[in-house]
Formats: C-alpha cells, sequence, structure tokens
C-alpha cells in the first residue's frame, strides 16, 4: 500500500495546491490565498497563447516573487509541437534553467527528450495533453523522466486509486476549472471552424458558442437543436469542482492538486485558491481514526456555498465515479449567471486601506472582504476619498481610493479582494 494512502486510519500527507497565474497579478492573488505552487507560461510553447504570458524579464520577476514566499513555479511548455516550433527551445529551456524555476510542463515527447538533454537537473510534469489513462502508461513517462504525472480529466477516483499502486512518480490530478469537449483537452474544432490551433495554445473557445441547425437547400434558415429560440451550447461542458472529493483523492496519494484557470480574473483565481486551501487546512485539522473511511468525510457546507460565489458554468464532477452524461452540460447559456462580483483589491493596507476598484462602488455599499481561509467580512462602504484627499461618492473601475468602511477593515492585508452581491438580482 502508497505510504500515503489512509486505510489504516493514519493521517495522509496533504497534497501541494497548484494554482493559475496567467499574470502577474494573478500569481500574486494565488500566493495571497494559499497556493503552495503556481503555474504559467511565457511568450512561446504555451497552451495559452492568450494569457498574459510572461516576458522572460517578468517571469524571473514572478519566480523571485514566489520563491521569495516559499511557493514553487512551474512553467508550461505543453504545446504539441511542429517542426518549426522546436526552433528556439534550447535557448529558452536553459533560460529557465537560469531563472531557477521549480518544474516544467510538459506534453510532447520531442520536447521532453530535449528538456532531460539540455537542461537534465529541471524536473518534468507531464501535462495532461500527454493522456496518461493507465498505469502502463504512467509507468512509461515516468521511464522517460518525467518525475510528477497530471493524469488525464478522463479518469476515475478507482483508477487514480489503481494508478496510485502501481506507479512511485508523483501524480497531479485537476480538481477544479474549465473542461473541454475533446479528450484531454486534445481538440481540433477550434482549427477548423476559426484557423486557431488550441493544440498550439490558441483556442477560439468554439464549444462555448450557441448553435442552431441549417440544411443546404434553405439557406438562411436556422432550426434549433431544442426548442429554444436562441439556439443551443450542444458542445458546452459545466466546470470541474471536486471540492467535495478532496478527502478521498487525498487519501489516494495525490501529490499535487491543480486548479485551472490561466485566463480567468483575479476574483475566480483568488477565489477558488482560498476555498481548496481552507478546505486542506480543515482537512488537516481531522483526527487520524476520521482517515478510516475517506468518503464518509464532509466539508461544513460554507464551502459549497463559497464556491458557488466564484463564478461558473455550474459544477460537475465529470469522470469521478463514471461517464459523465447529458446533465454534466450546460445548454441553454454559455455560462450561469454570475452574481457576486469583485469590487476593489487593496494595495495599500490601513485604518481606510487604499484600494483599487474593479467595477463601480458606491457609498452605502454592503460589500464582504475575502479573508485569507473561508470566513469573509462585511462591511458598509461610508466613505471615499482619492489620494489627493477629495470627496467621492462614487469610483469608477480603475479608481484608487482610500476606502472608509463600518466595521473598519483594519485588518485587510495589500492584495486582498473586496466584493459585492448584486444590486438587482437575475
Amino acid at each position: 500500500m502508497n505510504k500515503k494512502e489512509s486505510a489504516n486510519g493514519a493521517a495522509p500527507a496533504l497534497p501541494e495546491l497548484l494554482a493559475p497565474a496567467g499574470t502577474f497579478e494573478k500569481l500574486v492573488t494565488a500566493i495571497h490565498y494559499g497556493a503552495d505552487a503556481v503555474y504559467l507560461g511565457g511568450r512561446d510553447f504555451s497552451l495559452r497563447a492568450k494569457a498574459g504570458n510572461f516576458s522572460p524579464e517578468a517571469m524571473a520577476a514572478a519566480v523571485s516573487y514566489a520563491h521569495g514566499r516559499g511557493v514553487k513555479v512551474y512553467v508550461t511548455i505543453n504545446i504539441l509541437a511542429h517542426n518549426q516550433d522546436l526552433e528556439g527551445l534550447d535557448p529558452y529551456l536553459l533560460s529557465l534553467q537560469q531563472m531557477a524555476v521549480d518544474g516544467l510542463i510538459i506534453a510532447d515527447p520531442g520536447i521532453l527528450m530535449r528538456a532531460r538533454a539540455v537542461v537534465p537537473r529541471l524536473p518534468v510534469h507531464l501535462s495532461t495533453q500527454a493522456n496518461v489513462t493507465n498505469y502502463a502508461a504512467a509507468a512509461f513517462w515516468l521511464s522517460q523522466g518525467a518525475s510528477r504525472l497530471n493524469l488525464a480529466r478522463e479518469l476515475s477516483l478507482a483508477e487514480i486509486r489503481e494508478i496510485r499502486k502501481e506507479v512511485g512518480g508523483e501524480l497531479e490530478i485537476f480538481v477544479h476549472g474549465a473542461l473541454c469537449i475533446s479528450y484531454s483537452g486534445r481538440c481540433m474544432l477550434s482549427n477548423y471552424m476559426t484557423g486557431r490551433d488550441a493544440n498550439q495554445g490558441n483556442c477560439a473557445h468554439p464549444c462555448r458558442y450557441s448553435y442552431a441547425l441549417t440544411e443546404e437547400k434553405r439557406p438562411g434558415q436556422y432550426f434549433p437543436v431544442e426548442e429554444d429560440e436562441r439556439g443551443t451550447y450542444i458542445f458546452n461542458s459545466k466546470d470541474l469542482c471536486l471540492l467535495d472529493r478532496l478527502p478521498e483523492l487525498v487519501a489516494a496519494g495525490a501529490d499535487s492538486l491543480k486548479i485551472e484557470g490561466r485566463m480567468k480574473s483575479i476574483f475566480y483565481v483568488g477565489g477558488v485558491v482560498r476555498i481548496y486551501r481552507a478546505a486542506l487546512d480543515f482537512l488537516a485539522t481531522l483526527p487520524a481514526e476520521a482517515w478510516r473511511d475517506p468518503a464518509a468525510i464532509v466539508l461544513p457546507e460554507i464551502f459549497r456555498r463559497e464556491i458557488a460565489r466564484t463564478g461558473t458554468r455550474g459544477t460537475t464532477e465529470n469522470f469521478i465515479d463514471q461517464p459523465p452524461g447529458s446533465g454534466e452540460m450546460i445548454y441553454h447559456a454559455s455560462r450561469e449567471v454570475q452574481t457576486v462580483h469583485p469590487v476593489a483589491v487593496i494595495r495599500e493596507e490601513g485604518d481606510s486601506p487604499l484600494v483599487e476598484t474593479r467595477n463601480v462602488l458606491q457609498t452605502g455599499d454592503l460589500i464582504e472582504y475575502m479573508l485569507p481561509g473561508i470566513e469573509v467580512m462585511e462591511l458598509k462602504v461610508v466613505a471615499m476619498r482619492t489620494e489627493k484627499g477629495e470627496e467621492r461618492t462614487r469610483a469608477n473601475p480603475g479608481n484608487r481610493v482610500f476606502l472608509t468602511t463600518e466595521p473598519l477593515l483594519s485588518g485587510g492585508v495589500r492584495n486582498g479582494i473586496l466584493r459585492r452581491q448584486d444590486r438587482i438580482q437575475a
């Protein structure tokens, strides 16, 4: 039995919490809310070409910032490469080694081979794009020099457990975020429809489009696939959420729990990271005997309420118990209506902290401060003034104002997020 399994009732070791960092600000936010490690991409070789990817100088600064706070940085080099994509690869790998990044996330066997030859000291983490769905494939990739495997999202919990028993390398599991309709994210739909290759990092996300049916002899006439005049979102999966299954994943021996979302907002990144951090911290408090039956461990209800406020397409546990069906899709829209929004980020601490607004903020607004941990602090905005000392009753997105609240936000910490429920509910 793997040393991290808990059928004997011993408390298992908690896995790393790995968060997306599409920009420097998202990296800072993820670290603020408790990530153990972050993953990011440079301007080349990364599967998120539309994210705010890092220049060499920005990446070096990001690594320095993270390492100064005890957080690891993994860099994505996870495109499925064509011949021309290999140009410049070796110098790029050497530059990452010089920056002292903590690992490389790779999907392509050729890129992996070059990494092992050029920067053999840098750990290689196999991307989910490599489709590891069985223990033989896991053993193969470990034999090729990968030290960690991000398992395919098409696996059940039982399959994850079996792979864990058969191999000794680190296992990384996606626990939250958007799901591709394609197999392990390998999709050609964007390429055929828009000319933007998802496997080169340039996905147009056509799985989120609204579709209707046409007949070639009746041009211009559109027939809804369902009885809905807007058409239907036939490829649009709900978002993955394995929050309630964390005890079982921890007990099964997961080494790292990964959150998707390099292109999401800081509100999403901070909100999701804080909840999973709080959940892992809650599990750390449980007595050893609780781990005799991990499936019986239940997180407090506040965790589910908070995850629903982060913005989502609805949630699914995907393949964790059985293959998903039509109930795991969202057909009526590209996403669910979001009723909670970020309004400001703390930039300087104090009784009246300096904040940078992200949505309109007015005196009299009822807002919440997202504390590190699962709790929130309810506040009322009673006054705002600019950095020049001018009083304001309204701050627009991008404004910087000193915020006075009841009660005072004296405990607010730099990079903390303030949010607000919609004034008019949808």
